[in-house]
């Protein structure tokens, strides 16, 4: 009512200005307003511009209603009329046709149709629009209707190396309930349903009301695997319980690779408003996570839809827009998954991180983290219980560590020698000599040592990359001075992203890229100091030492291989100094790695770093280390890092060392195997 009275007032406003010499607007510039409306849905000042013989067919609320449903449904947008130019005889008529065409976007794709609008002047000699159903849409006749129609289009699948699938379409089962099946003390059901499936009550019960339920409906409530046997046979034991199979995104290999894969939900309403205008609606599903969220256009399907009006039968009368279904395309990653499993598989337990990585060509074979949580429970939708034990596990299992930056300790040694060789700071032969296991650079370091664990002799590069020295690297990194080492590290690619389709954390050595003090100096050269490595941005590193001293860019899907990320970060004969370096590390019986000799000629560094307040800290916790690299003997080289937090009391990287090796047999007997 109040939208009518509005309508006569500004249509006798009109009038009285017509009075007083005023033009009233004419059908054309009325049209131009009501499509405006129309693209702000606002749809109750649409109302005020029909005839009173139109509002009469039609109220307010089912005028909106009609507009709302039909529209809306379709998601129009981009409404735009191009009006004809009216023909000269009829300016002055009482009844004007006006011809237009009208253009939008919808759901379906763009969709046009030329129709007409017709104006009659009311008493006052306003033109008001003289409105009928076929003004929604032309074809539409009274009591037929508009539907839009949807055909679902399927996610791209995941694959490593070899095609086998890390993400794909999978089948759960659907618990629900079918009310009119509920016994006559329903509550009692609904109790025990909701204990069953840890849930709350109150949620079955909302679900149970929604408007669309009848008592012959399916209402879901929870999906659980297909293996929850034990369960599913629980629940059936309720009567109107119902179970169905129902599709889903599944990931064959869990825990394995689930900070690598990722996972998928439902879009929220922020992702819909961020995202508006790209084709998701309320029922899509996004990455993420993972190779899930990075690869989310490639992988994403874009439904296909059909905009249809339906005669009162219900048959297809006419099909106004239709777009084809458009799944998405595959991603085949260069991961291999039997690799990925078996550094899982010696991590389960601990907590840290492994990568694998070709260190010729720069393709990634594996990522791990560990622990993990299954990226199918979040598919399949966590209880409020199980969402609580996952965010309070002290483990952490949704830190996804291989992403993460940490302390390196000795495994970054071979890289402050291979800096220092390049640079022409340091003599391999040369003895660096010291007395006892301390060492100071002069009085000014106070009461500040550098402390080893073993003496040896000679003390020159090999047998301290053997010892795993910290007093000789500490006196290679002060030789070279704190400028070019930091110029050394930024040469590296710290303090830089690195090109790669999972985001890591940068590299660092401080807030502000310096080194602060000698001291600090020092201490950054056998690893410590405010030095912070990513772990494939390590594996990255000892590449340079296999290709002459270019260090390779890491990549993860074939087409975004780019081969050398930073050429000659060290020199050839600096790589090949390092790399027979520390091939003696696993040969020579005094090597901190020689547990790790093996029937195969590889190289290694352990590394144990300590995370503490300060040098005097006894209590501080240890990461453990090591690098494994193997280039001969087998079909495809492959490079190793690997990272165990909390060692300390466990061995420290002797706890991590038969870990990588245990995989590099596997894989040496795998290729051996594959070439017979």
């Amino acid at each position: 009512m109040r939208n009518r009275l509005l309508g006569a007032v500004l249509f006798l406003c009109g009038a009285l200005l017509t009075g007083c010499g005023e033009k009233p607007p004419q059908p054309e510039e009325l049209l131009e307003e009501y499509i405006s409306l129309l693209n702000q849905a606002d749809y109750a000042s649409m109302y005020d511009y029909l005839t009173v013989e139109a509002q009469d067919s039609i109220d307010l609320e089912s005028f909106q209603e009609r507009y709302k449903n039909i529209y809306g449904g379709m998601e129009a947008s981009s409404i735009t009329a191009q009006i004809a130019e009216p023909e000269e005889e009829d300016k002055k008529a009482k009844t004007r046709r006006v011809k237009y065409t009208l253009s939008m976007e919808t759901i379906a794709g763009p969709l046009s149709f030329d129709t007409v609008a017709v104006f009659m002047k009311d008493e006052e000699g306003n033109y008001r629009m003289s409105w009928e159903t076929q003004d929604i849409l032309p074809d539409l006749q009274e009591g037929e209707r508009v539907k839009v129609v949807s055909t679902p289009a399927s996610r791209g699948d995941i694959y490593d190396r070899n095609h086998v699938a890390l993400a794909r379409e999978g089948t759960a089962s659907s618990i629900g309930l079918v009310p009119g099946k509920l016994p006559l003390d329903r509550q009692e059901a609904l109790n025990q349903l909701a204990e069953y499936l840890d849930m709350d009550v109150a949620r079955i019960e909302k679900a149970l009301s929604a408007g669309w339920v009848r008592d012959d409906t399916f209402v879901p409530v929870r999906t659980v695997s297909k293996e929850a046997v034990e369960l599913k046979e629980q629940v059936l034991a309720i009567p109107g319980v119902m179970i169905t199979d129902t599709n889903l995104r599944y990931y064959p290999y869990g825990r394995k690779a689930a900070m690598l894969t990722g996972y998928v939900q439902n879009v929220t309403a922020e992702d819909l408003e961020k995202l508006s205008g790209q084709g998701y609606h309320a029922n899509s599903i996004i990455g993420k996570s993972g190779v899930e969220r990075a690869y989310e256009e490639q992988l994403r399907s874009r439904d296909g839809y059909a905009v249809q009006i339906l005669t009162e039968a219900g048959e297809v009368k006419t099909t106004l827009a239709e777009k084809a279904p458009q799944d998405g395309q595959d991603v085949v990653l260069t991961i291999d998954i039997t690799l990925q499993q078996h550094l899982y598989q010696q991590m389960e337990g601990d907590e840290g991180c492994a990568v694998a990585i070709n260190p010729e060509t720069g393709a990634v074979l594996a990522l791990v983290s560990a622990p993990a949580f299954d990226p199918n429970d979040f598919v399949m939708g966590y209880t409020s219980r199980a969402w609580e034990e996952l965010n309070s596990d002290e483990t952490e299992p949704l830190y996804n560590r291989f992403r993460a930056s940490f302390v390196p300790g000795s495994s970054f040694k071979p890289m402050t020698a291979a800096m220092a060789l390049t640079r022409g700071t340091l003599d391999p032969e040369e003895d660096k000599k010291n007395e006892g296991l301390s060492w100071q650079k002069d009085k000014s370091w106070g009461g500040y040592y550098v402390t080893t664990l073993e003496d040896y002799a000679p003390k020159n590069l090999e047998n301290a990359l053997i010892y795993s020295d910290n007093i000789y690297f500490a006196k290679v990194a002060c030789d070279m001075g704190e400028e070019a080492f930091a110029k050394g590290l930024t040469g590296l690619g710290f303090g830089e992203d690195m090109e790669f389709g999972l985001s890591m954390t940068a590299s660092s050595f401080g807030p502000e890229g310096k080194i602060a003090s000698e001291t600090e100096l020092a201490d950054s050269g056998y690893g410590q100091g405010r030095l912070l490595v990513n772990p494939l941005h390590l594996a990255c590193m000892y590449s340079a030492l296999v290709n002459e001293g270019n260090m390779i860019g890491p990549y993860l899907t074939e087409e975004a291989g780019k081969g050398c990320w930073k050429e000659q970060v060290f020199s050839p004969e600096a790589a090949k100094t390092v790399l027979a370096g520390l091939q003696q590390v696993i040969e020579n019986p005094g090597g901190t790695a020689h547990e790790a000799r093996a029937d195969y000629t590889w190289a290694g560094k352990t590394g144990t770093a300590e995370i503490k307040d300060s040098k005097e800290d006894q209590t501080g916790t240890e990461l453990g280390w090591f690098v494994g690299i193997q280039t001969e003997g087998i079909e495809e080289p492959l490079l190793v890092v690997m990272m165990i937090e909390d060692v300390k009391e466990r061995g420290g990287s002797h706890y991590v060392t038969p870990k990588v090796k245990t995989c590099f047999d596997i894989y040496n007997t795998q290729t051996r195997e594959g070439s017979e």
